[in-house]
């Protein structure tokens, strides 16, 4: 995985990493962001209904804040165990990588939200994952983010029923391996014919 936020400025170094627990919250700074260390983030709102909408995931080296969003509520989840370190925002010299990096992601959740047929998006949200954050298995790529139906579901605006239905399908098709622990390994040489 190649993160765009390497060279960060002295300064920042001497931030202390905080640590934060599984289906915790990283709290917001108003003149500051996040750096992932280590672990994974969704980022997301609510709509008025209290439906959930998807803004982004986020890894190592990535950034995430409340100063890249003007949505509110913006929440900040983490997926798995988290450390991150606070980067002033006064520090921060990348602040336009950050912002099309940010841009760059939404743009690709719209496309992939975007397909009519939820099994579609699904096979699409794991290819993407799978670039994005997967490692190199035996058998394919593994997504070690530990996403429940319930997070996948969200994220593509469907329900867990119909996406634990379709992972079951999708296991059956042998386009995928499930794990414990919400672990999938996507056999991306099988998924071609959703390319179409």
């Amino acid at each position: 995985m190649v993160s765009l936020y390497t060279s960060l400025s002295s300064s920042t170094s001497n931030n202390t990493k905080e640590i934060f627990a599984r289906r915790s919250f990283l709290p917001e700074h108003q003149n500051g962001l996040w750096k992932i260390e280590t672990g994974f983030i969704r980022t997301f709102t609510y709509l008025e209904d209290g439906t959930t909408v998807a803004l982004g995931l986020w890894g190592p080296g990535d950034i995430v804040g409340k100063a890249l969003s003007k949505l509110e509520p913006y929440q900040m989840e983490c997926l798995t165990k988290v450390e991150a370190t606070v980067l002033p925002l006064e520090e921060w010299t990348q602040l336009t990588e950050t912002l099309l990096t940010h841009i760059h992601q939404a743009q690709e959740l719209m496309v992939i939200r975007s397909h009519k047929k939820v099994e579609t998006m699904l096979i699409k949200l794991l290819a993407w994952l799978s670039k994005k954050f997967g490692s190199e298995v035996e058998k394919g790529r593994l997504i070690d983010m530990r996403l429940t139906h319930e997070d996948l579901a969200e994220m593509l605006g469907s329900t867990r029923v119909t996406i634990t239905r379709i992972l079951g399908q999708f296991e059956q098709e042998g386009l995928i391996n499930r794990l414990s622990l919400h672990r999938i390994v996507l056999r991306e040489e099988e998924i071609w014919y959703y390319e179409i």
